[in-house]
């Protein structure tokens, strides 16, 4: 079969350097290996890093029966911007002219969002009799009216009005509603409007830890020597990997170090570029020793950073979205047999994590956070039972192997079977 992968936000396998391979490129590879044809769509904008992977539409090969078609959309610095936005919009005009030009696939998996691509992506697939499925990344534009204050968001919802209408029919026009955890899935068919059917089920995330070879986990190690990462035995390390934005509270760690400073022995190492990041340095700037900044970290350094440390932080701002989010850093922490350490008090990840003892809840109290820490610093075995439920959580659950094998399952069943024309879905 043919199929069309359609997400702009994640790192392709073409991308210079040692690239951590998301949903989509997972997928992608899963789809491959079972012998079928693809075709990702994605934008000429990496939007980790802000800036662009090349000066012009592209498409490039990454092997055989698998390419990459790159979309050139305008840069944005900000997540929240007008900038943004027209990117958004561009690719969505880009995607709707170029797409009628290639071969018509025989399904089509798009991520939620960005509205744009799904709309394109979803009339396309009405127009053709292709099956699309969307696949709940975040629950856009919902999310928009937590940024505004409670007096507000009446007018807010007014002004957003022409984006709930897209993501309505997007939803409501998709074969299938995916996501990665059961309430993105429940939102996507409560905005379409629609009934449950089989083919809306979820997907975790799954994860494929990294394994570098000798000389480039030397590198690596040489990496952390030289931010004076600690290697000593009764330094516990506490590690963060991700954006350094708003949807995290990590002022909230910085506080937390400095109430352990003198009481225990313990690093945080923070690490991902955003936003806030020169704002976050100039707050930890009186912890150098107990908080390293290295910003941007890539996959061999974080394979030894997880092989490192002890305990690793899910710091989310509470919010509805994160709290019935099932993230992506988690499941990396999982692989890596971290206790993971969340600032949420309900929802879920402490859920999963609570159920198989792998995880504790700070309710985001620096104060708790603290206090956890030291006691679990003064606990090593119930450290080690922690670690190894991790483990064995994301090898019973989380494996890329296995969930997007289950996925990539999911799609051959919604596309239409050869020779029938039948377009196989709730909405056809």
């Amino acid at each position: 079969m043919h199929v069309w992968l359609i997400n702009s936000s994640e790192a392709v396998p073409t991308d210079p350097g040692n690239v951590r391979l998301r949903r989509m490129g997972l997928l992608a590879d899963a789809l491959v290996e079972r012998g079928h044809d693809v075709l990702w769509w994605t934008s000429t904008f990496l939007h980790s890093l802000k800036r662009h992977r090349c000066p012009e539409s592209t498409r490039v090969k990454v092997r055989d029966r698998y390419h990459v078609q790159m979309l050139h959309a305008p840069a944005y610095r900000r997540n929240m911007s007008l900038a943004r936005i027209r990117n958004h919009r561009v690719l969505g005009r880009q995607f709707a002219r170029r797409c009628r030009e290639e071969p018509r696939p025989d399904v089509v998996l798009c991520s939620f969002p960005t509205l744009e691509l799904s709309a394109e992506a979803v009339r396309y697939g009405r127009e053709h009799g292709v099956p699309v499925v969307l696949d709940i990344r975040d629950l856009w534009p919902d999310i928009f009216l937590d940024y505004v204050p409670r007096w507000a968001r009446p007018l807010a919802r007014l002004a957003l009005q022409p984006m709930f209408v897209a993501a309505r029919r997007a939803c409501a026009g998709a074969t299938a509603i995916t996501g990665h955890a059961p309430a993105f899935v429940d939102w996507g068919l409560a905005t379409g409007r629609r009934r449950r059917t089989p083919l809306d089920r979820h997907f975790p995330y799954g994860y494929a830890p990294f394994v570098p070879d000798e000389k480039t986990a030397a590198l690596a190690e040489q990496f952390w020597q030289e931010r004076q990462l600690s290697s000593h035995p009764e330094t516990l390390v506490v590690c963060f990997i991700g954006q350094i934005g708003h949807q995290f509270d990590l002022a909230g760690v910085i506080e937390a170090s400095r109430r352990l400073r003198g009481r225990r022995r313990v690093q945080f190492v923070l690490c991902g570029v955003g936003m806030r990041l020169e704002a976050l340095r100039r707050l930890a700037a009186d912890c150098a020793q107990d908080v390293l900044l290295p910003g941007w970290v890539d996959a061999p350094q974080i394979w030894w950073l997880l092989r490192r440390a002890d305990l690793a932080l899910a710091p989310y701002v509470a919010r509805p979205d994160f709290e019935a989010s099932l993230p992506n850093k988690a499941i990396e922490y999982l692989s890596g047999g971290l206790p993971i350490l969340t600032s949420l008090g309900r929802g879920t990840l402490l859920d999963l994590l609570s159920e198989h003892d792998c995880g504790l809840s700070y309710a985001g109290d620096p104060g708790k956070l603290a206090g956890t820490i030291e006691s679990l610093a003064d606990d090593p075995e119930r450290r080690r039972r922690m670690a190894d439920n991790a483990r064995q959580l994301f090898e019973d659950r989380f494996t890329a192997r296995k969930v997007y094998a289950e996925m990539a399952a999911h799609l051959e069943q919604i596309a239409p079977k050869k020779g029938t024309g039948a377009y196989i879905g709730a909405y056809s």
